[in-house]
Order: C-alpha cells, then structure tokens, then sequence
C-alpha cells in the first residue's frame, strides 16, 4: 500500500483544513430512521436547461419507489458544472415537480441539498484518501492534457490520464511543494489500481449482473478551477452520507457503473442499488423507426411545453406509470386500484428497451381522466390553466364561471355515457369557443334549409323540455318533406357552426332563449 500525504502537505493541496474527519461525518449523517426495507431515492439533475419528459419519467420512479416502501424521496441538485448552468433552471425543476404533486422530503439534517453548498464534505473525504495513498495532486495544465490526447489518438490508445501518461500520480512530497511553492493550483484525482483486463461485477435492479472492465483512470475528484467536486466523486459521498438506497438514472450511464462501484469498494462503503432506465422514445415522422426523444426536435420532450398546452398533470403521470409499469392501465380498467399511488411495481418491471413515448395513447390517457372529473373541478382546472397561460379569448370565456360551468356540464350526468372530447385543457376551451359570441365562428359553406329554421323559430320556447322541443323537430320536418336529421342538422350547424357537437337539446338550453333566436335569425337573414 502506498504512502498518503501527511496532514499539514494535504491542508496545503486542498487550500485549507479539512472540516470533518470520516468518523465525524458518519455521525453527522447517521443510517436514516426507516422502516425496514424503505427505499431512500433522489432525483439529482444538472440546472443546465428545461425540465425533461424523461427526467419526470425518473422523478416518478423515485417518488413511486419511495413511496410503496414507506421511504424518502430527495430533490439534489447538482450545481457543480458551474460553466453549463443556467438561470432559473433550479426554479424550472421545482415548479415542475410541484405542478404534477410530486413531493420531495429535503431534511435539513442530511443537507444541504445543493452540491456547491457541500464542499466540506468533499474536501474531508478527499483528505481521507490523499492520507491513505488513494488519491493525488495533480498539476497537468489543460494544454499538457491536450497533448496527452493528441498522442493517445495517434497512438490508437484510449484517451485518458492513466498509467505512463499519469505524469503526476507518484510525486514525491518534494516535487508537490515544489509545485505548490510556484503558485500552482492542482486538482485530485484518484489513484485507480484498476485493470481494464480484469472484469468488475456489478448489479443492476433492471438487468440484473453485469460485468465490466475495470476502471484504470485517474479520474478527477476535486477540479483545479474552483474547488469543486466531480459528478463521479460528488455521486460517491452525496449518496453514501445522504443514505441513498436506490439511485435511478439514465441508461447512458451504464458505463459508468463500474467506476462508482470502484469508488465505493475502495471506501469500504455499501453502494446503491442502481435502477438503469430506458430512454423515451417516439416514432420518427419521416423514417417510421423508433428514435429518442429529441431535446432540440420534438416539444413534448419539453415538461413546460406539456403545462402549457393543458395536458392534465395526472393524466401525463398515468401514462408515463404505464409505461414504466404495464400492468396498471389494465389494473386501472378494472376498477383495482384507483390511481398510480395504489400500484404496487418491482423495480424489474421497468422496460430495458427504448419505451415509446406516444401522443396518441397521451391522449386516450388524458381523455380518460378527464371524463372522471366532476364538472366542479373540470372547471378549476380549466380556470387555472387559463389564469397561467391562456390569452385575452381564454380570459373571456372564463370570466363568466356560472357560464363556464354550464357550458362544462353538458353530457356529464350519465356517468356510463360521459363525453370523451375533452384533450386538454387549451383544447377544452377552444372546443366550446362557439358557446360565446365573440368566438363563435359561422359556418359560410353549409347550404342551410332556411324554411325550416323559419319554421322553428316560429315554435321555438326556451322552456320545452327535451321531449316536447323533439316533437317539434319532427312536425317541422313532416310539413316540409325532409328527415328529422336534417332540420336538427340546419340548427346544429347554425348554433355552432359545427355538424359535429354534444346533445343540440342541452346546448340551447345553455346558450338560453336570446342567443338561439340571433343565432339562427342571422342565418336566415
């Protein structure tokens, strides 16, 4: 085993005291206070952008996770990528997640939550191992490092800082001082006693065992430039002292699973059971194949784009639990359970594959929960959405709630045959626009039948009940020699300038006396 540094040499690599010694650290961050079995997750995003339909792919995962095993659910951010973060990102991912009710639990005592506030506990566990050998200072400029690059290329070698182009991992306290003395800031980087010849196994909740070459890269822990951890070394003590469980990601980082594994043995700590999901996909337009969701191409890759266009919040969760766990539209249909909360998965159900992300079956999802709403709170959620996002014609048609509401409840009292038109909440309320006049727009190219528009104003009383008004429909339509279809289809399309509409009875009923006689007036004139 190798010599570490001595205290007073490692105060000066770091640029200051360590805060911690590890035995302090593991009493600072005791072994949570669960039930046993609970899974402790987190969702860990970079603020480096917009909120990602598959990073709520994730969030659910890890809210579900916790929640089915009496667990926690932790928000981190990871702030370190100080040169890719972007303003109000942080923001971004906390509306997003409380817009779709999913609740995160930041306990003070295992924060705090933001990695660029935990450079203490960094700095100690560097310490730890520059003392124990397990780590070095390293004083390669990124020019010198770029040369390394260029020869490993020509040379046909893996790109990386390891073994003969590790320049660095075996100086002498002398030659550090030395370097020090001069001003110069280095990095640390791990000492990997890793051979890519060997094979490391790691398991995977979703694959199950799998193997790898060993890791033989120094890699960087601490950045030169601002102190700073690494994603891979803050990974490693953010999840060991927050008591992380259960760590869901990507699938893009498969790679780097034996490295974390690596990192973890070398501590002596337990690692995580890794959850590695599949990437959301969709069916491109042009080729017909499958392919990923495209952060750049496709805006329902975009969380806020889904808020904005009025897909109900639970109805996005519904379809993404789907997806993650196949059984529960059947569950669901079945009247077993009444939402994703009342779902028990296993970790394993979740598709290795690319799952296909589909606006289609979006849709059906959405139609469905919104036929369960009671009209009350259809109206809420439409009012809401409008309030946030809608225009000056969205604002019209809410101003009038008693209105609204009517309008809302057409077709809504026969729970065995509620109406299924309803998308969203933007698609709501342009599907009833015709019920105002200011957005009614008249149908100019249906040849309307004016006698027998004629004929019903001269019978037409607001206040006939449905049986008595039909009555009239077909007296109408016997003087004149046509079908009943036909004089309803005339009014049908004069009230809402549609010939496909809800029950044309309720309609008038809620468009009331004064508009109907205007309405179908205008026609005629």
């Amino acid at each position: 085993m190798r010599n570490g540094l001595k205290p007073e040499l490692i105060e000066r690599v770091l640029g200051g005291k360590p805060k911690y010694t590890l035995d302090e650290l593991e009493k600072k961050f005791p072994p949570r206070d669960l039930p046993e079995g609970a899974f402790v997750t987190r969702f860990a995003p970079s603020p480096t952008g917009f909120m990602h339909i598959g990073g709520l792919y994730q969030v659910l995962i890890n809210s579900k996770l916790a929640q089915q095993t009496g667990g926690v659910f932790m928000l981190r951010i990871e702030d370190t990528d100080t040169k890719r973060e972007v303003k109000d990102a942080v923001q971004i991912i906390i509306d997003s997640l409380d817009a779709f009710g999913l609740k995160y639990n930041n306990v003070p005592e295992y924060g705090p939550y933001y990695q660029s506030q935990r450079k203490d506990v960094y700095h100690s566990v560097a310490a730890d191992l520059l003392a124990k050998g397990l780590a070095y200072p390293c004083f390669l400029t990124a020019v010198e490092m770029e040369e390394i690059r260029a020869r490993q290329n020509a040379a046909g070698f893996p790109t990386g800082i390891y073994s003969e182009f590790a320049r660095d991992r075996d100086l002498t306290e002398e030659e550090i001082i030395a370097h020090l003395d001069k001003g110069e800031v280095p990095s640390i980087r791990l000492y990997s006693m890793g051979n890519p010849e060997q094979r490391i196994f790691c398991k995977d909740a979703v694959r199950g065992s799998i193997s790898f070459p060993e890791n033989n890269e120094d890699l960087v822990l601490i950045k030169s430039n601002d102190g700073l951890p690494t994603y891979h070394f803050a990974h490693l003590c953010d999840d060991h002292f927050m008591r992380t469980t259960h760590v869901v990601r990507g699938a893009e980082w498969l790679s780097s699973l034996p490295l974390h594994y690596q990192l973890f043995r070398m501590m002596g700590w337990t690692p995580p059971l890794y959850i590695h999901t599949s990437t959301l996909d969709k069916l491109d337009a042009e080729t017909g194949k499958q392919r990923k969701l495209s952060k750049r191409h496709d805006p329902e890759s975009n969380v806020a784009n889904l808020l904005a266009d009025g897909w109900p919040t639970n109805a996005v969760l519904e379809y993404l639990f789907n997806i993650i766990a196949s059984g529960y539209e059947e569950a669901k249909l079945k009247g077993a359970v009444k939402s994703i909360w009342d779902y028990e998965f296993r970790p394993k159900k979740i598709p290795m594959s690319g799952a296909l992300f589909d606006m289609k079956k979006l849709e059906w999802w959405a139609k469905e929960n919104i036929a369960t709403l009671p009209v009350p709170e259809l109206v809420k959620s439409v009012i809401a959405w409008a309030q946030k996002y809608g225009d000056s014609m969205h604002a019209a048609q809410i101003s009038d709630v008693e209105y609204l509401t009517s309008v809302l409840s057409i077709e809504r009292d026969n729970p065995k045959r509620i109406r299924k038109d309803f998308i969203t909440w933007k698609q709501t309320l342009s599907e009833v626009a015709y019920f105002w006049d200011d957005l009614f727009v008249a149908n100019t190219e249906f040849e309307f039948n004016k006698d027998a528009l004629n004929e019903f104003l001269s019978t037409f009383d607001i206040n006939d009940d449905k049986d008595t008004w039909w009555n009239k429909i077909v007296a109408i339509a016997t003087k004149l020699g046509v079908k009943n279809g036909d004089v309803a289809m005339n009014l049908r399309v004069a009230l809402t300038g549609r010939t496909n509409t809800p029950d044309l009875y309720s309609i008038m009923q809620v468009m009331g006396d004064k508009r109907v006689k205007q309405r179908v007036g205008s026609i005629i004139k």
